[in-house]
């Protein structure tokens, strides 16, 4: 019994020892472990747990670039930036999105519809993506919003980028406007997506949007501290980014001004250029818009307005209005003529009223028409009977190759502008390929007088203008500054007599006395009596020009509408005629030439001449500035 309490008393204390053992062992093996557990997060993944906790204290910000300026051709900014104050938020960052805006509510006086469109963008975006809750605070709303900062936890005060356009309509169609970036802005471009911030405006027509990569700009990037609710406490690091690259342009601001004030209640278009450099002064499309309004993004209400303005404001006349140019293009018939040998000078044709061709009538602007005319004659007084008779001599095929050297029926400004129109300007083959249809010998004689299938811009008109008035010569419009020598220039026009050899400035006719000749004719019909725009005429030669008066239908006149012989009064706005001119000068030293359009205006002697008289002296008074920044080479930043 006694043999058997022992083995009992040797067995328990073999199993609690054996226990203790496997416990201890157990220990063991867990204090091993977390010793391990220790060193490989303390020791092995030092870097990556540090790296973390960096990414829990320290915050990263991305913020807008600066975008670059224009300026004008005498350094004066027409497009700046300036602050604007954001208030931006990220849903998912927010512990109670609905707490957190009614309390913005209650500090910035937000309206029930500015609230129920942050709710309404909220559901409409991802969790992670910005919502901008407000794009255009008051310094003081945004010194009250960081005030409260500490008790609104995921919100996100910005300083953003806006632009200004200090002359308002002025430059709304030659640099566009900016706005926010969209979805097809960040698709389409590769910049555009790597400098995104929430709030980045980037051009959306005109040169901003042309040169957005060169203007953009690079981002700032702030690395600071915060506290375990977000606040910033202690800024670490900024990298500056760069500012883009502001650009000059050929315009001088005083007459792009004067033409806007000029075109004040009118539709239309202006525009001057050098005929040596090829350089812009003024382009001007009237109506036109505030780019302004797009800073914080355009009402709805006001977009629609916009579109639906019979007068088309969002429209640049300019480049991309197409209109039948009337007798605008009645110099360059005559030259045409000339250089194809299909008349001489002292051609005379007798202009009654009208002439019957194939059974169809085709009339002169003037009642009782202008008896017998010489080519002179029939340019100064812009006779349409004289000009059928030309083009019936010349054919269209052989106008067409003229036309086409002058610049008519192709871009003008390459690499400016995406929006600018070819025009037409039509030929048998054009007629066939187009159309379909054969060219019949009547739509050559109204072609001949800028009407029919014709179709050209302003700015073609105005390098047409520009081309003749240097002596028939080529040159490459530019809104770029070149400070070219002029010169320079001219000795290489005058010297360059051979039609099938490139220059730079090559000649577009094969004899300078035709094109003098033309020219001549231009000044009679401007500073001679019977000429169209006599009444418009300046004696003093400083400030004499020549030119040429057109006035283009829009609708084909009926013999019972003509019978009524209306005054411009009583005639729908939409069915009065179109009207032009066209001139250069100095006379005697000519620099500049432009295009004046009214549109429904009636007779370009009434209506548009009297615009080019005023503009031409304001461009003459502005030459000798103009021409002191050229010669001195001066850059301007």
């Amino acid at each position: 019994m006694l043999g058997d309490g022992i083995g009992s008393s040797v067995r328990k204390s073999k199993l609690i020892n054996r226990r203790m053992f496997i416990a201890s062992a157990a220990k063991a093996v867990v204090f091993f472990g977390i010793v391990s557990r220790l060193f490989y997060l303390q020791v092995e993944q030092n870097k990556k747990y540090l790296t973390l906790s960096d990414k829990n204290r320290i915050r990263e910000s991305k913020l807008p670039p600066i975008r670059g300026e224009f300026k004008d051709y005498f350094g004066k900014t027409i497009a700046g930036n300036l602050d604007v104050y954001e208030l931006h938020v990220i849903p998912e960052q927010v512990e109670d999105f609905r707490v957190l805006i009614t309390r913005v509510k209650q500090i910035l006086n937000l309206s029930e519809s500015e609230v129920d469109k942050i709710y309404k963008t909220k559901n409409k975006q991802k969790p992670w993506e910005t919502i901008v809750v407000s794009d255009h605070l008051t310094w003081n709303e945004f010194s009250k919003i960081n005030y409260y900062l500490y008790d609104l936890p995921g919100l996100k005060p910005v300083i953003s980028v806006g632009r200004s356009y200090p002359f308002n309509e002025s430059y709304s169609h030659v640099l566009g406007y900016v706005a926010y970036a969209s979805k097809e802005d960040l698709s389409s471009s590769e910049i555009i997506n790597e400098r995104h911030v929430p709030g980045l405006r980037v051009g959306k027509n005109g040169l901003e949007k042309t040169f957005e990569s060169e203007l953009i700009g690079t981002n700032t990037i702030q690395r600071f501290e915060v506290n375990a609710y977000g606040k910033r406490i202690n800024q670490l690091d900024v990298q500056n980014g760069n500012q883009g690259n502001s650009m000059r342009i050929t315009i001088d601001t005083e007459i792009q001004n004067y033409t806007n004030e000029l075109l004040k209640g009118e539709a239309g278009s202006i525009s001057v250029m050098d005929i040596y450099t090829g350089e812009i002064i003024a382009m001007n499309s009237s109506p036109s818009f505030n780019p302004n309004d797009f800073l914080y993004g355009i009402e709805l209400k006001e977009w629609k307005d916009l579109n639906s303005n019979p007068f088309k404001p969002l429209i640049n006349k300019t480049i991309s209005g197409l209109y039948s140019p009337g007798s605008t293009i009645k110099p360059l018939v005559a030259l045409s003529a000339l250089e194809n040998d299909v008349i001489r000078t002292n051609m005379q044709v007798r202009c009654t009223d009208s002439i019957d061709f194939y059974g169809q009538k085709f009339h002169c602007w003037k009642k009782r028409g202008h008896g017998y005319m010489n080519l002179k004659d029939a340019i100064k007084q812009s006779c349409d009977i004289y000009f059928y008779e030309v083009a019936r001599l010349l054919g269209v095929d052989r106008l067409n190759q003229t036309a086409r050297r002058f610049g008519l029926g192709d871009i003008v400004l390459k690499d400016f502008f995406d929006n600018e129109k070819k025009g037409v300007f039509p030929s048998t083959k054009w007629k066939k390929e187009a159309i379909g249809q054969n060219w019949y010998l009547g739509e050559t004689l109204i072609t001949g007088i800028g009407q029919g299938y014709i179709q050209t811009t302003p700015l073609q008109l105005t390098l047409m203008t520009a081309q003749l008035a240097n002596g028939g010569n080529k040159i490459y419009p530019t809104l770029i500054p070149n400070n070219t020598n002029i010169d320079q220039i001219k000795n290489e026009m005058k010297n360059n007599e051979d039609l099938e050899v490139f220059y730079k400035h090559s000649p577009l006719v094969r004899n300078k006395e035709n094109v003098k000749f033309v020219l001549d004719a231009m000044f009679k019909s401007t500073n001679e009596v019977y000429g169209t725009s006599y009444s418009s005429r300046i004696e003093d030669p400083k400030y004499q020009f020549a030119g040429k008066t057109g006035t283009a239908q829009v609708k084909r006149i009926t013999e019972a509408e003509r019978e009524l012989d209306r005054q411009l009064e009583e005639i729908p706005y939409k069915e009065r005629d179109h009207a032009w001119y066209i001139a250069f000068g100095p006379y005697k030293n000519p620099r500049y030439a432009m295009t004046v359009l009214v549109e429904h205006g009636g007779s370009g002697s009434s209506a548009a001449a009297p615009i080019a008289k005023k503009l031409f002296k304001k461009v003459i008074d502005r030459h000798e500035e103009r021409e002191s920044i050229r010669l001195n080479d001066t850059i301007i930043s």
